[in-house]
C-alpha cells in the first residue's frame, strides 16, 4: 500500500493533531492513512480496571471525524481498541506494517501503544530500518506558550474560557443535536429558540450564555435549566438565531460556541428575562 500512516486517538482535532496529519499530507499526499479507534482507549481501560469511566470528549466521534476529513486525509480506519488491546507493542506494529506497508509513520511526540503503552515514539524511532519506514515525531505544540492537549482544552471548556479552548481547537467548539420541541417561552417573548439536548458524552461547559454561530449567522445560546420561565429536570440548550425564521423541527444542528458572556440567572418575571436577552444580543453583536 505505501504511503504515510498517522497514528493516534485525536479528540478534538486540535492545533497539535493538526500538526500531526499535515506532516503526514505533506509528505505523502492523498496516500496518507489515518488510524484511531472507534471509542477512546481510556474509556475501555477505566472500565476494564473498575473505574467505570465516563465518556467525556473534546468533540463527538463525528465530529472529530469530520475535521479529519477536512483536513484532507481520505483514508482513514477506526479500529476497536478491545481488540487490540492486550497486544504488545511489537505485535501491533508488525500488525499496522503487515496491513499498511507505510513508507514513514507520523505520531505526536505522547503517543503511546501497545499493552501497558510500552510503545512511543522511541519505540518506533529504533524500529525503522527493522520494519522499513522513516519516522517522524511532531514536536509539542504550543499556543501562548502553553502545550496544546485534548486535557487542557477540557479544562478551559469546564472552566468557562471558550476562546482560550477556541485557539487550541483551530476551530471552535460545538453542540450538535436534533431540534425538539420545548415550552416555546421564547416565542411568546419574541425569542424564538431552537431546543437541542447537550450530548451526554461531550465536556460539560458551564451553565450560562454564549454568544454562538449557526450556519453562519449569529446567535446566542442559553445552556442550563431555564430559572426564570420552567421548572425542569435536565438541563437544555436553547438557541436563539438573529434574522432567522425557519423551522428547525426535527433537524440535527451544530452550533459553535464562541465565548460566555454571562452566567445564568433568575429573572422576576419575563419583561426582566427580555430586556437581558435585548441586552445580550446586543453584546453579541458588539463582540
Amino acid at each position: 500500500m505505501g504511503g504515510s500512516l498517522i497514528l493516534g486517538f485525536f479528540d478534538g482535532v486540535h492545533v497539535a493533531h493538526r500538526a500531526v496529519i499535515g506532516s503526514a499530507l505533506a509528505y505523502s499526499g492523498s496516500n496518507a492513512t489515518l488510524i484511531t479507534f472507534k471509542d477512546s482507549p481510556t474509556i475501555y481501560l477505566n472500565n476494564r480496571y473498575g473505574n467505570c469511566g465516563i465518556k467525556e470528549y473534546v468533540l463527538s466521534r463525528k465530529e472529530s471525524i469530520r475535521r479529519i476529513k477536512n483536513l484532507g486525509v481520505k483514508n482513514i480506519v477506526e479500529l476497536d481498541f478491545s481488540e487490540i488491546a492486550n497486544m504488545t507493542a511489537e505485535n501491533y506494529l508488525d500488525y499496522i506494517v503487515s496491513q499498511y506497508s507505510p513508507d514513514a509513520i507520523f505520531t505526536g511526540f505522547n503517543h503511546t501503544f501497545g499493552h501497558n503503552k510500552s510503545g512511543n515514539s522511541d519505540f518506533l524511532s529504533k524500529n525503522q530500518t527493522k520494519y522499513g519506514y522513516k519516522y517522524f515525531c511532531i514536536s509539542p505544540q504550543k499556543v501562548e506558550n502553553e502545550i496544546v492537549s485534548s486535557t487542557i482544552i477540557k479544562q478551559y471548556l469546564k472552566d468557562g474560557n471558550i476562546e482560550k479552548a477556541n485557539s487550541m481547537l483551530g476551530e471552535n467548539f460545538i453542540l450538535e443535536g436534533i431540534v425538539k420541541k420545548g415550552a416555546q417561552v421564547g416565542r411568546t417573548i419574541g425569542f424564538p429558540t431552537a431546543n437541542i439536548s447537550y450530548s451526554k458524552d461531550i465536556v460539560k461547559i458551564p451553565f450560562g450564555v454564549y454568544k454562538a454561530v449557526y450556519d453562519g449567522k449569529d446567535a446566542i445560546v442559553n445552556w442550563g435549566m431555564r430559572p426564570t420561565v420552567h421548572n425542569i429536570k435536565e438541563p437544555v440548550v436553547e438557541i436563539h438565531i438573529l434574522n432567522f425564521d425557519n423551522d428547525l423541527y426535527g433537524k440535527n444542528i451544530r452550533v459553535e460556541i464562541v465565548k460566555r458572556i454571562r452566567e445564568e440567572k433568575r429573572f422576576s418575571n419575563l419583561d426582566e428575562l427580555k430586556i437581558q436577552i435585548e441586552k445580550d444580543i446586543q453584546k453579541c453583536i458588539e463582540l
